[in-house]
């Protein structure tokens, strides 16, 4: 099995992720439906780690440090849990949320937990020509860096938002599995390195080389 070692980390297996780069997970977005009507002045009164606010949000925002994540609880009994690095780690605080309001009292239950969104990042360690890019990609990109510094390239398949920076930073958006976050990484990274900004010496360099 073909493996490339990355700095300070695990062997990558090449022949899942041939780049040598692997997508680090940031943050899954994750709902349950806790099946039961809420009260939720009676949990924010109640709960040490909760907030409430109804005239600027509609939900109770609570927190909890293990797994590190924020909830958003509604009084339909409907839940958003953000903030994990893990689906693991999403559904298991999603469990801790819940049980925090069956024991203030309200029949919750754990029911129809979905990810929803997993947010990945990296570096492909190379800035990259964002103008070439959105020319020859234009179907797919979006590049207004008086409004925005970084290219927004929506892949087809997978369904996929890349955030894409000049000076090589990567961010990937709505994978419902860390797969698709992969392949679309992989996908784009051929693309990368055609666009590979090449540094103002070597580009001299090459110049004078060529000169008679």
């Amino acid at each position: 099995m073909a493996e490339a070692t990355l700095e300070g980390s695990e062997p990558v297996d090449l022949s899942k992720h041939p780049s040598g780069i692997i997508p680090t997970l940031q943050n899954i977005v994750s709902t349950v439906n806790l099946d039961c009507k809420l009260d939720l002045k009676a949990i924010a009164l109640q709960a040490r780690n909760a907030e409430y606010n109804p005239k600027r949000f509609a939900a109770v925002i609570m927190r909890i440090r293990e797994p590190k994540t924020t909830a958003l609880i509604f009084a339909s009994g409907k839940m958003v849990c953000t903030g994990a690095k893990s689906e693991q780690q999403s559904k298991l605080a999603a469990r801790k949320y819940a049980r925090i309001i069956q024991k203030l009292g309200f029949p919750a239950k754990f029911k129809d937990f979905k990810i929803q969104n997993i947010v990945g990042s990296c570096d492909v360690k190379f800035p990259i020509r964002l103008e070439g890019l959105a020319y020859s990609h234009g179907a797919f990109s979006s590049y207004e860096p008086e409004l925005f510094p970084g290219l927004i390239y929506r892949m087809k398949q997978p369904k996929i938002v890349l955030l894409i920076f000049v000076s090589g930073k990567i961010v990937l958006t709505g994978a419902k599995v860390r797969e698709e976050t992969y392949t679309a990484f992989e996908n784009i990274y051929p693309v990368l390195t055609e666009f590979r900004k090449v540094q103002q010496w070597y580009a001299l360099l090459l110049i004078m080389l060529c000169l008679p």
